[in-house]
C-alpha cells in the first residue's frame, strides 16, 4: 500500500493495449484488467515487506509449520486489503488520471470496466482481506490492515490533490505491512524490530517517491496533483529532500546495532550500501536531470531487498540456535519439518560464507598472517575496530556494574551505621 510505489508507471499505463495487424485496440483481458485495478505490482510489494516483517521474528517462530498458516494469513490478506485499497483510490481519482498521460490507460479512464463493479471489487477485496487478517492472525494485524484501506484510500486520496503532505501520508501507509507481518508472527508494534522495520519502509519511500515525483512533475501537475516537485521548479526542495531522507535511512542500520537488534556487520555492509545511495543523491543534487532522478529511482529499487535481506542475515534471532526444548517440540509436531532445517541450514552456510570473505571476522579469529614462511605472526584480532568497539562497550558496561555495586554497598554501610546512632540515641 506504500504510495511510493502505487504511482510507479507500469506497462499498461505506460503503454497502449496491444494492438493487431489493423490497428485495432485488443481488450485487455479480465485478469488484466484485475491486475491493474488491484495495482498488482504494488501488492506483490507489499506481501513482500510484510513477508519480511513476519520473517524478522527468527526461523523458529517463522518458519515451524504451525506458523505457515498464519504466515500465508498475513501475507494473502495483506494483499487483498492493498487491492481493496488500490481500486477505492483508483474509482476516486478517475477523472484526474484521464489526464494524465502515466494513468490515462487504466480501466475505468477507459471505460473497460464501470464504477459500480469496481466498488463492488473494492469492498470485495477489503471484506476477504479483513476476514483473513481477523480469522488468521490476531486483532492488532487485523485493525492495521483494515485501517491502512482507510488510510490510503481515504486521507492520501484526498489529500494528493490539495496538500504536499500527502506524501508523508502515504508513507505511513507503506511502513504498516512489515508491521502487520511482525506482530502476526506473535510481536508487539511496540518492539525495537517492529519499529525498525517500519522505520526502515517510511524513510526509504521519500528518496524513491521524489525520484519519481521529479521525473513525471509535468504529467503530476496536469493531473492536478500538489507534489512537492510540481511547486519546486528548479528542484532545490527535491533535491534537499531527497538527501536529508537518505542520511536518515542510513542511520538505521548503526541504529539497528546500538539496540543489539543486529551484529554490527549490519551496520558496516550497510555504509556500503547507503554510501552509494548517497552518491546518486548527491549527483541528482548537482544536476536536476530526469536521468539523475531516474538513478536516484532505481536505485530504491534494489537498496530495499538488499537491506532487508542483511537485515535478517544479521538478525540476532536469526543467529539464536533453537534450544533443546524448541527441537523436541518441532521435532513432535514434524517429524519432516525440512522447511525449517532447510532455511537455516542456508542461513548458517550464507553467514559463514560471509564470515570468510569478512576482514573483520579474519582479523578477529586470527586467520590473517603477516611476515615471511619462517617468522609467521597472526594479526591481533583486539585491534580490529569492531572487535575493540565490543571490547570497550563491554568494558564500560562492567565498569558502570561496578561502580553501582560500589555506590550500592556505600549506601547500605551508611544505611547500618545511621540505624545504630538511631539505636544509641
Amino acid at each position: 500500500m506504500e504510495s511510493t510505489s502505487a504511482d510507479a508507471p507500469t506497462s499498461t499505463e505506460t503503454t497502449q493495449y496491444d494492438t493487431t495487424a489493423n490497428n485495432t485496440p485488443t481488450p485487455p483481458t479480465h485478469l488484466q484488467t484485475l491486475s491493474e485495478l488491484s495495482k498488482a505490482r504494488l501488492s506483490a510489494l507489499v506481501v513482500s515487506t510484510t513477508a519480511f516483517g513476519f520473517l524478522s521474528a527468527g526461523p523458529t517462530t517463522a518458519l515451524a509449520v504451525s506458523s505457515l498458516p498464519t504466515f500465508l494469513a498475513a501475507s494473502v490478506g495483506t494483499a487483498l486489503c492493498a487491492s481493496s485499497a488500490a481500486t477505492f483510490n483508483q474509482v476516486l481519482e478517475v477523472e484526474r488520471d484521464g489526464r494524465m498521460k502515466r494513468t490515462g490507460n487504466r480501466p475505468l479512464v477507459k471505460g473497460v470496466v464501470g464504477e459500480s463493479a469496481a466498488v463492488t471489487l473494492g469492498c470485495v477485496t477489503g471484506a476477504t482481506g479483513g476476514l483473513m487478517l481477523g480469522l488468521g492472525t490476531d486483532p492488532m494485524t487485523t485493525v492495521l490492515g483494515l485501517g491502512n484501506i482507510g488510510l490510503y484510500a481515504g486521507l492520501y486520496t484526498y489529500l494528493k490533490p490539495r496538500s504536499e503532505w500527502n506524501t508523508w501520508v502515504g508513507a505511513v501507509v507503506g511502513a504498516i505491512p512489515p508491521v502487520m507481518g511482525w506482530t502476526a508472527a506473535g510481536g508487539s508494534p511496540l518492539d525495537a524490530e517492529a519499529i525498525l522495520l517500519g522505520s526502515t519502509l517510511f524513510l526509504w519511500q521519500f528518496p524513491h517517491f521524489f525520484a519519481l515525483n521529479w521525473m513525471y512533475r509535468t504529467d503530476y501537475k496536469r493531473g492536478g496533483f500538489a507534489m512537492v516537485a510540481v511547486n519546486d521548479p528548479s528542484g532545490d526542495r527535491t533535491a534537499s529532500l531527497i538527501k536529508r531522507y537518505g542520511v536518515y535511512l542510513a542511520s538505521l542500520p548503526f541504529l539497528s546495532t546500538a539496540m543489539e537488534v543486529t551484529s554490527p556487520m549490519f551496520a558496516v555492509e550497510g555504509i556500503i550500501l547507503n554510501a552509494y545511495a548517497l552518491h546518486v543523491a548527491n549527483n541528482f543534487d548537482k544536476e536536476r536531470s530526469n536521468a539523475n532522478a531516474r538513478k536516484v529511482f532505481l536505485t530504491s529499487l534494489w537498496y530495499l531487498p538488499c537491506v532487508m535481506m542483511l537485515f535478517l542475515l544479521h538478525s540476532r534471532r536469526w543467529h539464536e540456535e533453537a534450544t533443546n526444548d524448541e527441537k523436541v517440540a518441532l521435532e513432535k509436531e514434524d517429524k519432516n519439518n525440512s522447511l525449517l532445517v532447510a532455511v537455516q541450514n542456508f542461513v548458517h552456510d550464507v553467514q559463514s560464507k560471509g564470515r570468510d570473505l569478512c576482514v573483520h571476522e579474519a582479523i578477529a579469529s586470527k586467520d590473517v598472517w603477516v611476515g615471511s614462511e619462517s617468522h609467521k605472526t597472526p594479526l591481533d584480532g583486539t585491534k580490529c575496530p569492531i572487535s575493540l568497539g565490543k571490547v570497550v562497550a563491554e568494558s564500560a558496561t562492567s565498569v558502570g556494574v561496578v561502580s553501582e555495586e560500589k555506590l550500592t554497598l556505600k549506601e547500605e554501610v551508611k544505611s547500618e551505621e545511621t540505624s545504630k546512632l538511631d539505636g544509641m540515641e
